[in-house]
This record gives C-alpha cells, sequence and structure tokens, in this order.
C-alpha cells in the first residue's frame, strides 16, 4: 500500500534511514537526527502540494514499513523517483515496482517533465532498478558533491536531457 508521507510517519521514517545499512553506498546520509526525517517528509508535502504528486510510504496491509519512494519534482525541472526499502523488504522486487508506481503516476500528472534517477555506480542494485523501470543510462561522471574521492554518478532518465536538467540531477 502506498500513501502520502505525513507527520505521523516521521518516526518510522527516521528509524529508516538512520539505519546504517540503508546507506551503504552513501554512508554521509544517515539521518542522525530526527529533524532530517521530518525535512524529507515535509519536502514530499512541499511536492505534493506543488505537483500533485510526491513521495509515498510503502507499508503492508498491516502497516510494516517496506520503504519510501515514488516520484517528485526536484528542482522544478523534472521527476526523481527514489526508492529507499528497509533491509528486511530488499531483494522481493518490492523497488521495482515503487519506481514503475512512480513513474506511471508521474506520467499522467505531468508528462512533460523528464523522469530521472541518480545513483552512485557502484550501486548496482539501485541501477538495476532503474533499468527495470524502463529507464536508460544517459550520464556517467564525477560525483563532485560526494566526500569520498572517486565516486562516479550515474543518471539515468526516460528521455535525453538538456544541459540544464541534466546539471539539476547531478546535484543533491
Amino acid at each position: 500500500m502506498l500513501h502520502r508521507p505525513s507527520q505521523a510517519d516521521v518516526d518510522d521514517v527516521y528509524a529508516l534511514l538512520s539505519d546504517p545499512r540503508m546507506w551503504g553506498h552513501y554512508p554521509s546520509l544517515v539521518h542522525t537526527e530526527r529533524a532530517q526525517s521530518e525535512a524529507l517528509v515535509a519536502a514530499s508535502d512541499d511536492s505534493w502540494d506543488a505537483y500533485g504528486l510526491g513521495t509515498w510510504i510503502a507499508r503492508d496491509e498491516d502497516g510494516t514499513l517496506h520503504g519510501i519512494g515514488g516520484c517528485a519534482v526536484r528542482h522544478g525541472t523534472f521527476w526523481n523517483v527514489s526508492y529507499r526499502l528497509a533491509p528486511a523488504s530488499q531483494g522481493r522486487g518490492l523497488a521495482t515496482e515503487l519506481a514503475r508506481a512512480g513513474i506511471a503516476a508521474a506520467r499522467r500528472v505531468d508528462p512533460a517533465l523528464p523522469i530521472v534517477s541518480t545513483m552512485l555506480a557502484h550501486n548496482v542494485g539501485s541501477s538495476a532498478v532503474a533499468r527495470r523501470a524502463g529507464l536508460v543510462e544517459v550520464h556517467r561522471g564525477p560525483d563532485e558533491g560526494n566526500p569520498t574521492p572517486g565516486v562516479t554518478r550515474l543518471v539515468f532518465a526516460d528521455r535525453e536531457l538538456s544541459a540544464a536538467t541534466l546539471g539539476a540531477a547531478m546535484t543533491w
């Protein structure tokens, strides 16, 4: 089940995103304070209000949290596809399901905006999800803002990107 995040979800989002196992490919992004998860939920809420779509919370019917993801507008120029699943929920196809649902919703809401997903090259699971969701690699280059030197960022999209959109996709 997918639903729009609310303040009632913040504790679960924080529990998920403060788990270092969630950030094995980018350890510096671990949520170390609840305020980071509050800001993430607020940003999703802003996207829902401004664009009619944002990230979702993914739960089982019994309320078990699987993760957070879907599509939200970034930099006002593209739909960003994201998928973060709890370790116990990984490897079951749920990330692909979440990405595909987000892409389908973004295409209904505003098909003029490109759909983009970014990840680090060593995160092979994430790039496999992007491919299974129908996106193609459009860029591979240095991840300039990454605290780990020499890391490569991949950009996947549903179409060719303008230089401005690609530049926006390369910034966090």
